[in-house]
């Protein structure tokens, strides 16, 4: 089972801000809330992929195709 990411630690506003200043984004105050969204879903999809075993001996496929 896939540990939940803990929104409730993580201050988003501060976050946004202090990345958008670092990168040097102007976000506009009727996307702010967007970004944010997006911010948290990756944040969980993240956790997902964190929380799924892998054995020592995974490598990573060699060829990638669709």
């Amino acid at each position: 089972m896939a540990k939940a990411f803990d929104e409730s630690r993580v201050d988003f506003d501060a976050w946004v801000d202090s990345m958008a200043n670092v990168l040097g984004f102007d976000i506009p105050p009727e996307d702010r809330a967007a970004v944010i969204f997006n911010l948290q879903v990756t944040m969980r999809n993240a956790a997902l992929v964190e929380s799924f075993p892998l054995p020592d001996e995974a490598e990573p496929a060699p060829v990638f195709s669709a």
